[in-house]
């Protein structure tokens, strides 16, 4: 991309030493989204995770210098607005964009008033000069449910509903913004059954509204969050993107940062992720697979494929009755398998994926009549095998598959699988062993590795807690395993 065609933002904000807000997470903001960045500080703040304990103003003389050597020789297609904590510092900047009111028309106002931490970061002198000033410039303004109540002179609490909320916006755009985004981070709602976060926008241009609703996450790690809202939304305006789809897009980017948090940053409230749109993951340069091998305790692996169970099978030393309660219990297993792989076919939002999915369902179905043929081979009947009492190991094993299919996403059941999917030569045994060398069933291995290195590159991004949470189900997974082959050898 040109520098001619390049969008260009300047963000106008303080300076978060802990690298999750203001100007740090604005600058991560706009490059992640392909925007190029320009800075205006206006103070400087001493704070980590837990809090804010100190804040240095830039003077507001130099803080209108800082804009007007940008604008006078960058310029900017938006401006967002973050952290003025003075009367003086918002009269100046609002007085040095007027003098630019070409480049001024995309300004994003973020009223930083409390940090997520609970620290006060807007003298209570400068909402008046905020109002008054900066306001009526103002393109987007991009309260949080508490700032929109100080704003506006409420008792805190007073904004409760979806409704409050719309009001509240109207009221504000009487103060000159363009457009009010009320988020509603702060007042999770019930929505259906489930708690969900409403966003409202409201265009006093044509007195329309729109109501963004996205599912409520729990987690600390939301430092950040109205910075990079801003920022994001500056960005998109800056590509020229329509400004009720930039606002959805902000809120999208927003959503994604806090869902695949990073994890481990700090003590308190740690930030979102800003990389979630680059090329870059926790485990860069490899398979996901062979990565989430190697985070196994020593060992486990080992245990796995190098069982006593499936070493007695391979040299036909496995006892019979062993091999016979085996064979009932896999029989059991391969039916609540293919219902995990149903559920990855309805879970699944294209055809080719559904059929892929679908074609694994087959694939068990035909499995389970030829393990029937072997059974018989055996003197085992199918009353025999539908009779036998389900192993507990099995069910602790199929339930945990199921149960991560329900609860979580695709990516958290298609681990859940794998350590079966990927784990199999003379022996009396050996006919039974080649239903796992078959090429339709290598073909499925190769498929399911192949869908599970996608699923790691779009949901797991550049999150290293949502890499270890997949660790951690591929771990519990292949403990299962071994126990179900643990089951071969003791319950028999």
């Amino acid at each position: 991309m040109s520098s001619k065609t390049l969008p260009k933002a300047m963000t106008i904000a303080g300076s978060d030493s802990g690298g999750g807000a203001g100007i740090q997470a604005d600058i991560k903001t706009l490059t992640s989204l392909h925007v190029y960045a320009t800075s205006v500080i206006t103070s400087v703040t001493s704070q980590n995770t837990l809090c804010v304990d100190g804040i240095h103003d830039i003077p507001a003389e130099f803080v209108a210098k800082q804009i007007t050597a940008v604008l006078s020789d960058i310029g900017s297609d938006a401006i967002k607005i973050g952290m003025l904590s003075s009367a003086e510092i918002i009269k100046a900047v609002a007085d040095t964009l007027t003098k630019f009111p070409e480049q001024s028309q995309h300004v994003v106002v973020d009223p930083v008033m409390i940090s997520t931490s609970g620290s006060r970061l807007l003298a209570a002198d400068a909402i008046k000069a905020l109002v008054q000033d900066l306001l009526p410039i103002t393109y987007v303004l991009t309260p949080n449910v508490p700032e929109a109540e100080i704003l506006l002179d409420l008792t805190p609490g007073s904004i409760k509903s979806v409704m409050d909320m719309c009001d509240a916006a109207q009221r504000l755009a009487n103060f000159g913004p363009k457009f009010i985004l009320l988020k509603g981070g702060h007042l999770p709602l019930k929505v259906n059954g489930k708690e969900q976060v409403v966003d409202v926008m409201y265009n006093s241009l044509d007195g329309s509204w729109h109501e963004i609703a996205n599912d409520y996450v729990d987690t600390r790690d939301t430092h950040g969050t109205g910075c990079t809202l801003s920022a994001a939304l500056a960005g998109e305006l800056a590509k020229g993107v329509p400004v009720e789809k930039a606002c959805k897009n902000a809120i999208r980017y927003v959503k994604v940062a806090i869902a695949q948090t990073l994890g481990g940053i700090g003590a308190g409230h740690g930030p979102i992720n800003h990389f979630h749109p680059l090329n870059w993951s926790p485990y860069e340069g490899k398979p996901l697979l062979e990565a989430i091998k190697e985070t196994l305790p020593e060992g486990l692996w080992s245990d796995f494929i190098d069982h006593p169970f499936v070493r007695g099978i391979a040299d036909g030393t496995l006892p019979l009755e062993s091999f016979t309660y085996y064979l009932k219990q896999d029989y059991l297993y391969l039916q609540h398998y293919a219902r995990a792989a149903s559920l990855a076919a309805y879970k699944s939002g294209t055809m080719e994926d559904i059929g892929a999915n679908a074609a694994i369902v087959v694939h068990i179905a035909k499995e389970s009549q030829l393990h029937l043929d072997y059974c018989n081979r055996w003197g085992i009947t199918k009353d025999d095998v539908l009779n036998s009492p389900e192993s507990v190991f099995n069910s602790a094993y199929t339930r945990f598959v199921l149960d991560k299919g329900t609860s979580g996403d695709m990516l958290d059941l298609k681990a859940a699988m794998a350590p079966c999917l990927i784990g199999y030569e003379g022996n009396p045994y050996w006919d039974w062993i080649c239903q796992y060398a078959a090429d339709d069933y290598q073909q499925a291995v190769i498929t399911g590795i192949a869908e599970l290195e996608a699923l790691g590159k779009h949901g797991i991004s550049s999150s290293n807690s949502r890499f270890k949470e997949v660790c951690k189900i591929f771990e519990q997974a292949t403990r299962l395993e071994v126990m179900f082959w643990e089951m071969g050898e003791k319950l028999c």
